[in-house]
Order: C-alpha cells, then structure tokens, then sequence
C-alpha cells in the first residue's frame, strides 16, 4: 500500500445521488487487485480526522476509479470536488477477491447497489465469464450493466419495486439459476458485494448447495489499515473461533470460514 496525494481526473454524476470519481495515482493504480479498497481523506473537511473506505472500481492506464453514492457529510464535499483538486489516499488496501481461471468454475457475481464497484474489475479480469446478479430498491440503484454487458457477461437485474428487471430480491434469480443448474453439468463459484444481511442469505445459498462463495463483507472501517480493531468479524479456525479485521484479512472471506452469530 501507498499514502499519496493524488489529482481529481473527474468527478461526475453517474445516476441520481451516485458518482464516479477517476483519480491520477501512477504509483498506485498498477498494484490494485480486484476487491481492494481505498482510504480517503477528503481534504476540504478540515475537522473530519477518519477517512473513508471506498472499492475501487476501474483502473486505466495510470489512473482509478471510484464508484460512490452521496449518502452524508463525507460524500457530499467529495461530490462538490473538481478536476485538479487533490485527495489524500491510502492504498491498495485489503484481501481482494480469488480471479476465476479459464476453463474453471462458471463464475456468478451478486451485487447490491454499489457493491457492483467491487465487481467490476474482477469480471474485467476473469477470463471466465459468467453472470452478474445485481439488485437495488429502484431503478437508479442499478449500476454499470453496459459496462459488465461490454466485457461479455450477461447481467440479470432485480428491483424491490419492479422498476427494472425482475421485481424482488438479488438472491432470487441467483437461487433460480443455481437450482436449474442441478440438472445440468455446471460448476459455479460465487462472488458477491452488498449489504450484510444479503451477503448473509448469499452465503447460506451457497452453502445449501455446496458451492465455493467469497463474500465482501460490508463493515465500518475506520483506521482501514489494521490497527483500531473497529471492524472485526467472527471468523471459524479449527474447532473454535476469533476475530479477523475485514480491513485486511478482508475484506474479501471464504463465506465458509464467517460465523454470522457468535457462538456462546
């Protein structure tokens, strides 16, 4: 990882109250795996002490990319950022995600809503390709499908209030697919981003059918580099547990390693 301080290449609107922010880091943007992160001190906020994790979405050349949605304080002076402006960032940060192999496992991808900018790259990178599953409550929360439909994998879209695609939730179509592949000769692995308790009903999915899955689990970070303790999670090893650091054990997990509930 590397702490620098880096330009503001763009900063647009993506839809409604989402942003993709495109950040000149040379040093930075040839290290980063799929699934890593990045720490952001938004200089502007002069009292803000933690920065900010955010997935990075793309990279190109001597830049990357984050995909972001104004949801407070933090976002909302990202938001109002400038080309030439500067940023203060830590990274690449984290255990990314497994890359599938050609000729391997079919992957599947499940996100919720800007989950899908942990996906991008991996679906960039895969030389396998497979579906993506991505949901959101309306149709302004489903992100980049031209871009995964670009790199050749189909997207299959799910809206809580049947905007767009299917109506309902992510986990439906992926379980309708999974259970019509019994009958046929297919392996998938699944990869998913999102909310908690989706990532929960994901891992239980795949655990009902006997699948490898890898989870990005969604926890407050605050330190994002191991030290404060602030987002740890129950994790199996051997006959008893402990607490890992989605931070960098993580963010990315085996979803049969993730205890859900603590044991007593």
């Amino acid at each position: 990882m590397l702490e620098q301080t880096v330009q503001i290449v763009s900063n647009e609107r993506d839809t409604d109250s989402y942003f993709r922010l495109v950040l000149r880091a040379p040093q930075i943007a040839p290290l980063i795996q799929p699934g890593q992160f990045a720490h952001v001190r938004i200089l502007p906020l002069k009292d803000a002490l933690l920065r900010r994790p955010f997935s990075i979405f793309q990279v190109a050349g001597d830049t990357f990319s984050i995909l972001y949605k104004n949801v407070g304080k933090g976002t909302d002076a990202l938001s109002r950022m400038r080309t030439g402006e500067e940023l203060s960032v830590i990274a690449p940060l984290g255990h990314g995600f497994t890359v599938p192999q050609a000729g391997g496992e079919t992957p599947l991808l499940v996100a919720g809503g800007y989950g899908m900018a942990a996906m991008f790259l991996l679906a960039q990178r895969s030389p396998q390709k497979g579906i993506v599953f991505v949901g959101g409550r309306r149709r302004v929360d489903i992100l980049c499908e031209k871009e995964f439909a670009a790199l050749g994998w189909e997207v299959r879209a799910t809206t809580e209030d049947g905007s767009h695609g299917e109506k309902g939730l992510v986990t439906q179509p992926l379980f309708s697919e999974i259970q019509i592949s019994k009958f046929k000769i297919q392996n998938y692995k699944l990869f998913a981003c999102g909310p908690t308790p989706m990532l929960k009903a994901i891992g239980k999915i795949a655990e009902d059918f006997n699948l490898p899955c890898e989870l990005s689990m969604d926890e407050h970070m605050c330190c994002g580099v191991g030290t404060c303790l602030a987002c740890v999670i129950p994790v199996k090893a051997g006959d008893s547990w402990e607490y890992q650091r989605t931070c960098t054990e993580g963010p990315v997990f085996d979803a049969r390693q993730i205890l859900w509930e603590i044991p007593k």
